[in-house]
């Protein structure tokens, strides 16, 4: 019998793998939440800040910290590029185990800072790891589970990144009352711990079947895919995935070029990739997750420390669930509800931000509608993107068109980070919460274009996907078609072919 929790579908080698490869993501969590909560503590900021003679405090300079929270996506797109390289040529598991050893040497830097520079440089340096990271987890997740369970390990990729801000958070809320440098280079060192990990333990995960495959490795493939599948499937049904996959690869024989991005049908799947990536980061989840603990700071209503563990442990449990309904109810229904919960809080954000001066119960409601924007995130945006990314690639273009969409993803990053500074503080744009009104319109624009666009992909694999965008499936009939009557002709005449989309499209659409 079938259990509901869809734990069936996972030996003992495709949970140790799965585990293992989420694990890997808590460093990403660890900086970019170690980095965001120790900017709010009176150890950093004297000691990478600058002397207020007015309020006789030590503060972090705005163009500085827009920098610190922006140049890293410099590291971070030549990781994606560099973690694109090594994934495709070498392997995923090589991939891992480059950016883990790498990991380690960053983490020294970091820790070891005594200024500005040296911090800027290490932050920046440690984004690579962060990029290649991108580039190899949630490819090698989508490519070596089954696909009625691939919403839920793609998501972990998103749930590993909160986990991780929730310990390094926790622990910054111990550290907080310390005023020397341990206070912060105590959080800091957790970014020793999982790399050492993988470092360990990458060899005892199987290499993707198929990538083996695409490199000629039959044998070796077959004896992954084996691994990864007995005790839960019998073994018609291995092979017969096995076969699926050797027939969708040498019908995609060709590796293809950068080119063939934007020719045919493949330029949709290019755009819905790049979509998926911009919006992600363009809805404004950074004012949160980079800049939350100090604006939370300068409006003085609650401890910073605190609330940043209470927004944590909110995310974890929304993102928890989240990952319960992915392949139950879908992408899309839950990317639509990520949107429109993200623009409410945004937009009710923005609103209270309006009056001056602004009221001790306004300012609490604009810590309140912090919530609202993390839960909204992790509801959708956060963990589905990534989904929904690995899901639309053509076979052949697979590594190149993730590579285009994770720098999109990056540069999206880099733009928000770097501008939100100048947006909120006083000596410039001085909108503080009122840059709600900019990322919450674009939120509207998330949920227009992922209600107009975006297919429904749950519970096909990614063989039936491909096949689904050949055969002209329209995009919101993808999840009720049955792609299997494409995929059992992969032959056929034109007229044949024409007669069975009218089939599969005139199926009723339960699935979007």
């Amino acid at each position: 019998m079938k259990l509901a929790s869809g734990l069936q579908y996972f030996n003992t080698t495709l949970a140790l793998a799965c585990s293992l490869i989420a694990i890997s993501s808590l460093n990403y969590g660890f900086d970019n939440q170690g980095f965001s909560t120790t900017e709010a503590m009176d150890a950093f900021d004297r000691r990478f800040g600058q002397f207020d003679a007015a309020t006789q405090s030590y503060a972090l300079v705005p163009s500085w910290l827009s920098l610190f929270n922006s140049l890293n996506y410099i590291g971070f797109a030549f990781g994606v590029l560099i973690g694109s390289i090594i994934s495709s040529r070498f392997g995923r598991r090589w991939c891992m185990f480059c950016m883990s050893g790498y990991a380690l040497i960053t983490a020294t830097i970091t820790v070891t800072s005594l200024n500005r520079d040296q911090i800027l440089a290490a932050r920046i340096l440690n984004y690579v790891y962060v990029g290649m990271e991108l580039a190899v987890v949630p490819t090698f997740q989508s490519e070596i589970v089954p696909a009625p369970v691939r919403g839920l390990v793609v998501g972990t990729y998103q749930f590993s990144i909160i986990l991780g801000g929730l310990i390094v958070n926790s622990i910054c809320k111990g550290t907080s009352g310390i005023q020397d440098d341990r206070a912060w280079r105590i959080p800091i060192g957790l970014y020793y711990i999982v790399p050492f990990i993988i470092l360990c333990s990458i060899w005892f995960i199987p290499e993707s079947p198929r990538w083996l495959l695409q490199r000629g490795r039959m044998d070796e493939a077959k004896r992954n895919i084996y691994r990864l599948r007995e005790g839960c499937f019998n073994e018609e049904e291995i092979e017969a995935e096995f076969h699926e996959l050797q027939a969708a690869l040498e019908r995609e024989a060709d590796s293809g070029a950068w080119t063939d991005l934007v020719k045919g049908v493949d330029l949709k799947r290019t755009a819905l990739v790049v979509m998926v990536n911009f919006f992600q980061q363009a809805t404004g989840q950074a004012f949160a997750s980079q800049y939350g603990a100090v604006y939370i700071k300068q409006l003085g209503t609650v401890n910073t420390f605190t609330m940043t563990v209470i927004i944590a442990v909110i995310n974890l449990a929304a993102i928890t669930v989240t990952l319960m309904w992915s392949d139950k109810v879908g992408r899309r229904p839950m990317l639509l509800a990520s949107s429109a919960v993200m623009a409410i809080g945004l937009l009710i954000m923005g609103g209270l931000g309006t009056p001056t001066p602004l009221t001790i119960p306004m300012k609490r409601g604009i810590v309140a509608m912090y919530v609202v924007l993390a839960v909204g995130f992790s509801l959708g945006w956060g963990p589905q993107a990534y989904v929904v990314a690995t899901e639309l690639p053509a076979l052949r273009l697979r590594d190149k068109t993730l590579q285009l969409g994770f720098t999109v993803n990056v540069v999206s990053n880099f733009v928000v980070n770097f501008t939100i500074p100048y947006l909120v503080d006083e000596e410039y744009a001085d909108l503080e919460s009122k840059v709600g009104f900019i990322f919450g319109s674009i939120s509207v624009c998330a949920f227009v274009t992922t209600y107009l666009f975006v297919p429904e992909c749950r519970g096909k694999t990614l063989e039936e996907i491909d096949v689904m965008f050949k055969s002209g499936v329209k995009l919101r009939k993808f999840g009720s078609t049955d792609a299997s009557l494409l995929l059992a002709q992969p032959r056929v005449s034109k007229s044949l072919k024409t007669e069975t989309g009218v089939l599969v499209e005139n199926q009723r659409d339960l699935g979007v």
